[in-house]
């Protein structure tokens, strides 16, 4: 079974809107979530959704999958307090169903990152499947440096082995709510995203190149940027391009 994890529990402090979170601030009249569900959504070899919502917009969610139609959303989870947390809650919410198999694959991905294609998600699968795991990445495209204490440079690395890790981050299901579980109990609460976790455990992360748009949409300027790739992208296939 292939599950997308969606988390959708952040707040949206750095886009600076008062109203409402980030990931439903809306495109063409449709929510900024609505267009990451749909990836996943239209996509065959995805299976079921399920999203990890703020717990407040939990109804609003609700009535977005209605209105929308998304079948394939079977659970919608309250968030945490944190990333980590959120992650987490979702997760076990997946372990406690019994008709989810213990060695599916969940497909971790941003609510706020809508400009994932098709492709990148068939060979998340396709890598997961045959190596255990699959983390999305693209190119670093400027240099990469290390700031020391007292904004030192300390180093700077070579650009042509960096590359930013994006999402999705696929794994069995087994293998990360064990590391989840490991985390807890030991405390750790720090890590930033499930690669790290999955890292700091001792597991072998393989890579798979994603296209550069894949942005995470954090900040006003990045909500501009998808609306111009999303634009582009809807012109390109009313003129045939």
């Amino acid at each position: 079974m292939n599950i997308a994890l969606i988390f959708a529990g952040g707040t949206g402090q750095r886009m600076n809107t008062r109203t409402k979170p980030k990931q439903f601030l809306e495109l063409n009249g449709k929510p900024i979530i609505v267009h990451t569900i749909g990836k996943f959504e239209d996509h065959p070899a995805i299976d079921a959704v399920a999203v990890v919502c703020v717990e407040d917009w939990i109804p609003y969610m609700n009535g977005l999958v209605e209105k929308y139609q998304m079948r394939k959303v079977r659970w919608v989870i309250p968030g945490g307090a944190t990333g980590q947390q959120s992650i987490r809650n979702g997760l076990y919410a997946l372990w406690e169903d019994e008709t989810v198999p213990r060695d599916s694959l969940v497909l971790i991905h941003d609510g706020v990152r809508p400009l994932i294609d098709g492709d990148t998600i068939t060979r998340n699968v396709e890598r997961a499947k045959e190596k255990g795991n699959a983390i999305t990445v693209t190119a670093a495209s400027e240099t990469v440096i290390n700031v020391a204490e007292g904004e030192r440079v300390s180093r700077i690395l070579d650009r042509s082995i960096c590359k930013l890790a994006r999402a999705p981050q696929t794994f069995r299901l087994e293998d990360i709510v064990g590391a989840h579980r490991r985390a807890t109990a030991e405390g750790l609460e720090n890590m930033i995203d499930s690669a790290m976790l999955m890292t700091h455990y001792g597991f072998t992360l393989h890579t798979v190149e994603g296209p550069v748009e894949n942005i995470k949409i954090t900040t006003p300027s990045d909500f501009y940027i998808f609306r111009a790739i999303y634009e582009a992208q809807e012109n390109s296939q009313i003129w045939g391009l």
